[in-house]
């Protein structure tokens, strides 16, 4: 099926903003729809602040309600509990192949061992059980893995002069072990979940592919691959029957058809500050999410990201917090004239950010 529309880059970010629910002042963990692909806990205005400006405060988050894991990338996301053995089934690599592209240079040595991508993930995840008995620090289980595991499986490190497990089977074996990261650690502390068994199957609404089609469609296979780390040819083999296509500047992307209708209009009025590595920031169209390279450059650099202006429906801008002890101050680079309204609504936001990060907003700096 295909749906004979062009479809305009405001209707393709107003797509995304309503279906990751930008536009709404409250909700709750069960509805709130990004935990369904993991939500990246990176930074201090991480996976919580993504929930807040999506209208989940605090106060909504029981204690237990959501887990950490290390998952697509090898980032760590937020999940609900109650989801994480569909979701295990669901970031498990697709294949062979797959797990040896998202485990990078660590594939090298295996493959010259004979050792399996997939059979190494389950050695190190084994071994990772068995060294997480309580809360254990990073470090320790890293030792503790590295010494009962052969030499494919490691290497030396330079900067601390010691060898180690590779960093991406070690993060993407975890959840393979039944393993979470207790929040807020630095350096992550490893431990058990409780009661924990993956499923052999995701339930829909994790299934990676349909996921970020359905929060970041309009969308093409290389999009959905570049964001799982996966190969384009095994996304496209488990393409969804019922996704539709159009045409984005020219350029054809696809929709689960179920959502289609929802292309129709440009986003909503309204002002967020989103995290550096908030979802709305993570779709791999870069050139549609900000078409101008100057501005793509500083948004996306490879290192010191800095937060987006979301207002009435696109990017206008960059942010960066700086705290100081109880303290907290806005820095906010402009691309657009700093309006009355425009103005208020961030310094509004500010204030949210200030009260998320129990701390006093000091102030709020906006050039254009």
């Amino acid at each position: 099926m295909r749906v004979a529309a062009t479809v305009s880059r405001a209707q393709v970010l107003g797509f995304r903003l309503r279906a990751q629910q930008l536009d709404r002042e409250s909700g709750g963990v069960a509805d709130t729809a990004v935990l369904d692909i993991g939500v990246q806990d990176t930074g201090p205005d991480g996976g919580r602040w993504a929930l807040a400006v999506r209208g989940v405060t605090n106060g909504e988050l029981a204690d237990r309600e959501l887990a950490t894991l290390w998952t697509l990338r090898g980032a760590p996301h937020l999940y609900r509990r109650a989801d994480l053995p569909s979701v295990a089934a669901a970031v498990a690599p697709f294949s062979e192949v797959d797990a040896g592209k998202r485990i990078y240079d660590a594939a090298r040595p295996l493959k010259a061992a004979g050792i399996g991508n997939l059979a190494a993930l389950d050695a190190v995840a084994s071994a990772m059980r068995a060294a997480v008995t309580e809360p254990t620090v990073k470090g320790t289980v890293s030792g503790r893995v590295a010494d009962v595991l052969d030499a494919p499986y490691l290497r030396f490190c330079r900067s601390c002069d010691a060898t180690h497990l590779y960093e991406m089977p070690f993060r993407l074996a975890a959840l393979r072990a039944g393993l979470e990261l207790q929040p807020g650690t630095s350096p992550p502390v490893l431990e058990r979940i409780a009661g924990f068994t993956a499923a052999s199957i995701a339930q829909p609404r994790h299934d990676v592919i349909r996921a970020y089609l359905r929060l970041l469609g309009p969308a093409a296979p290389k999009h959905v691959a570049g964001y799982l780390d996966a190969p384009v040819r095994e996304v496209k083999a488990r393409w969804p029957a019922d996704a539709v296509e159009v045409s984005v500047a020219g350029t054809p992307a696809w929709v689960l058809a179920s959502d289609a209708d929802r292309l129709a209009d440009a986003g909503p009025a309204g002002t967020r500050l989103l995290g550096p590595f908030d979802l709305f920031l993570q779709a791999r169209d870069r050139s549609v999410v900000l078409p101008e390279p100057a501005r793509a450059k500083a948004m996306w650099p490879v290192l010191g990201r800095p937060g987006a202006v979301l207002h009435d429906g696109d990017l206008v801008g960059e942010w960066r917090p700086r705290k100081a002890g109880s303290t907290l101050t806005v820095a906010v680079q402009l691309w657009t004239p700093a309006s009355a309204r425009l103005t208020a609504a961030i310094t509004a936001q500010a204030e949210h950010l200030a009260a998320h990060r129990n701390a006093r907003l000091s102030g709020v700096h906006i050039t254009d």
